[in-house]
């Protein structure tokens, strides 16, 4: 564990500029790159403090604001400890945020995130890794295909609505993948059920994409968010475990 740096930095992309919070290790030396995918509560402490701690293991971490279209982290008031049913007006307006965000938005600022990596310091040469969290393992399985010559490494936790029924679903970009993968899914966690699980494992199977999918006993959706009551320990724990293994397979 090394001491980090993190600072506020702005990517200018397509549609504008995106905030977002950069940590890398404090001896000014340049270290593997990784995108970190936000959950649908966005960049706030929470995914600051994971963050830093993925940089105190030798990373160089950015995470991007995904909903900067609407406006600068934070959009509007959330609470210290984040619990939809003491506002049951949260997700009414979260989720047409986290809907507008579209796969030819997310294929462009992801082109932004990559090259800011590609072009800091603080990162070294080469392909980068992903990581993501709720709609972030969508946004890094799609990242995966779309900029497979980038990423050498892409992870996802309890994420949901990997596989739909969409022209444009996030499975179906596996072909494009060369990657390794790893999904850790909250058994939990209704927006991916183990038909879809399985559907996914089909199509990266068919793909021939190296990939390990395990399922979470007991987790539900959110299980490495402190600051939400979905949180549990123990699945967070194993999520770092598989996350660092898997980026140290990939560096």
């Amino acid at each position: 564990m090394t001491d980090v740096q993190g600072a506020s930095v702005d990517i200018p992309t397509e549609d504008g500029t995106a905030d977002a919070y950069l940590a890398h290790p404090a001896d000014g030396e340049p270290h593997p790159g990784v995108l970190l995918y936000q959950d649908a509560y966005g960049l706030r402490p929470q995914l600051r403090s994971m963050a830093d701690r993925l940089a105190s293991a030798g990373y160089t971490v950015l995470v991007p604001n995904v909903f900067y279209r609407h406006g600068t982290t934070p959009l509007g008031e959330l609470p210290e400890f984040i619990d939809p049913a003491a506002d049951p007006g949260l997700w009414g307006r979260i989720g047409p945020v986290m809907g507008s965000l579209t796969p030819e938005q997310s294929r462009r600022d992801a082109d932004a995130y990559l090259g800011f990596l590609a072009d800091n310091p603080f990162v070294t040469d080469g392909p980068v890794a992903l990581t993501g969290y709720c709609m972030g393992a969508r946004l890094a399985l799609r990242t995966a295909a779309t900029h497979s010559g980038r990423v050498a490494a892409a992870a996802g936790f309890h994420g949901g609505k990997l596989v739909t029924d969409d022209p444009d679903s996030p499975h179906r970009g596996a072909g494009d993948i060369t990657a390794e993968l790893y999904f850790g899914f909250a058994d939990q966690d209704a927006s991916m059920p183990a038909e879809q699980i399985r559907e996914l494992e089909q199509a990266l199977d068919a793909a021939g994409v190296r990939h390990t999918c395990e399922v979470y006993p007991g987790a539900q959706h959110g299980y490495t968010q402190a600051d939400t009551p979905a949180y549990d320990r123990e699945a967070d724990e194993r999520h770092w475990a598989a996350l660092l293994a898997l980026l140290d397979r990939a560096f």
